[in-house]
């Protein structure tokens, strides 16, 4: 028989280890694009120490990792790649949205029948499953590579600017879309719970699209699931 002076530790850094490696292996799983980013063995290095400063609040590892891509920011090693923390903040969002609740959305035709007299005083309500990012550093460029099976041929074309993301999730598929500045703001101010008269005024004048333009594409990606008065 195994003295038991022995057995008892042993099997409780067996099972340590394999808790550490269960959790290293939710975030790869959460984090996928930033595993590619910087491969295996430094994803697993980095996500070991993570994993010890930040125990899970849950059985459920679903919702491990909150905190991941702000511990990045932090790390030395990862100031190569200033655009990583911002990455892994979209795959949170990503996330989020993938278990976000089940809502259908609405049409623009809810807001065409809008009385016209109380239109610029009507408010949004957003999917839960919404987020609005903004980087210095392409991330949804190099977050659409990863969805490729050659990323390094697009990594290779990202866009020399940085950029807004929206992600939502109104259906079965989570939607990631790159936002131009005034797109972003424009719904950042409704999803903030600005009317749209007032919202309004930051896209009037601003590039061809316009106010019916932006609101087109807006409610195309599914994000608006009612209207206030």
């Amino acid at each position: 028989a195994v003295p038991t002076d022995i057995s008892a530790p042993y099997g409780f850094g067996v099972y340590r280890n394999n808790v550490a490696v269960g959790l290293i292996d939710a975030l790869a799983d959460t984090f996928p694009v930033v595993h590619a980013l910087v491969g295996k063995d430094f994803f697993s290095a980095m996500a070991r120490i993570y994993s010890r400063l930040f125990l899970p609040s849950s059985p459920v590892l679903l919702n491990y990792g909150a905190d991941f891509p702000d511990f990045i920011a932090t790390q030395e090693e990862t100031r190569a790649t200033p655009y990583l923390a911002d990455v892994a903040r979209l795959e949170w969002a990503w996330n989020r949205a993938y278990h976000a609740a089940d809502i259908a959305p609405i049409t623009i035709d809810e807001l065409a029948a809008v009385p016209r007299q109380a239109v610029e005083n009507t408010g949004f309500q957003f999917h839960p499953s919404t987020a609005l990012l903004t980087s210095p550093w392409p991330i949804v460029s190099i977050w659409q590579a990863h969805q490729e099976s050659d990323p390094e041929r697009l990594l290779g074309k990202l866009p020399e600017h940085g950029q807004a993301a929206m992600i939502v999730r109104p259906q079965l598929n989570v939607l990631v879309r790159a936002l131009d500045p005034v797109a972003y703001d424009f719904v950042r101010a409704l999803s903030e719970g600005e009317r749209l008269g007032q919202a309004s005024a930051l896209v009037l004048d601003k590039g061809s699209l316009g106010l019916s333009g932006h609101l087109g594409a807006l409610f195309e990606t599914g994000a608006i699931i009612g209207l206030t008065k």
